[in-house]
């Protein structure tokens, strides 16, 4: 029986019955398996994928959509992987081609790496900012902020939501609720009783990513990472707006080291919608 081409095989929705498919295919990449990641993407999100005739998936990706109304204000493309075997035959195309004729109006945003981003360029996305992964051994040192830092209590749910669709410019009520489950620390900086910035740090693989990182001001956004630092002794993850220079240049001296930079890509708007002042870091670069 002759094997289908790559053009002819169906794209389908992805569900958490696929989370193991979706690690091979990242370690298929050379990527971590990040299974705790892809469950939150594909229990708080939409997944895509193409199944492979020979077993696995041929490629995936997941849209994380945000909003309070019946139709999304904003959605988030991450995770886009193909199979190494397949690679270089238009299927990350036809994959890309089809989520942005899912969303249909939705405006969409994805963080691209310098491999990916023609491709994205081709399909109609555009350059919007810059964020630069960082990564290493945080080094304490003097706290010279004065703000002290907590962590959240199911009490404080309404108010860090509340800050996030404010800063971040659309709900994201279904993905901040699963917070306390999927992050080892959450932490919230408050000010005479009003919530200034929240944090949080979860496992990924041997580090813990800290995002995402809310805060009124860069003391803020220090004092938060500070304390999630001390409440683990794993590297440190983050991945800092650019624009963010004076936190970016304190992560480094605390001993976090540059690894890579992405590119913020938008389609549909000219920019992100909240405000970037605030918004320190993502709660991933796959989900925004």
């Amino acid at each position: 029986m002759p094997t289908p081409s790559l053009a002819s095989l169906p794209i389908r929705h992805l569900t958490l019955r696929d989370l193991t498919s979706c690690a091979d295919l990242s370690e298929d990449r050379g990527w971590p398996r990040e299974e705790h990641k892809w469950g939150l993407l594909l229990s708080a999100g939409k997944g895509y994928g193409i199944d492979d005739p020979e077993g696995g998936l041929v490629a995936a990706c997941v849209v994380t959509e945000y909003g309070n109304g019946t139709r999304p204000d904003l959605g988030a493309i991450g995770m886009v992987l193909v199979a190494g075997r397949h690679a270089r035959q238009g299927v990350g195309r036809r994959l890309m081609r089809h989520v942005v004729t899912d969303m249909g109006p939705t405006p969409l945003t994805l963080h691209a790496t310098p491999t990916g981003r023609p491709l994205y360029e081709e399909l109609g996305f555009k350059v919007t900012g810059r964020a630069e992964m960082l990564r290493g051994r945080f080094r304490p040192g003097p706290d010279d902020t004065g703000i002290t830092t907590r962590a959240a209590t199911a009490e404080d749910l309404p108010a860090i939501l509340r800050l996030d669709e404010e800063v971040f410019g659309a709900g994201r009520t279904h993905v901040v609720t699963r917070l306390p489950a999927f992050a080892d620390q959450v932490r919230v900086a408050e000010e005479d009783g009003l919530l200034t910035g929240y944090a949080a740090a979860w496992p990924n693989m041997d580090t813990h990513v800290v995002g995402p990182l809310i805060a009124r001001d860069t003391a803020t956004a220090r004092a938060l990472i500070g304390s999630l630092a001390e409440g683990t002794d794993r590297p440190l993850r983050t991945d800092i707006d650019v624009r963010h220079e004076e936190l970016l240049a304190w992560a480094k001296e605390r001993g976090l080291a540059s690894v890579a930079f992405n590119a913020v890509m938008t389609y549909g708007i000219t920019d992100l919608p909240g405000d970037w002042t605030r918004r320190f870091a993502p709660l991933t670069v796959a989900a925004g």
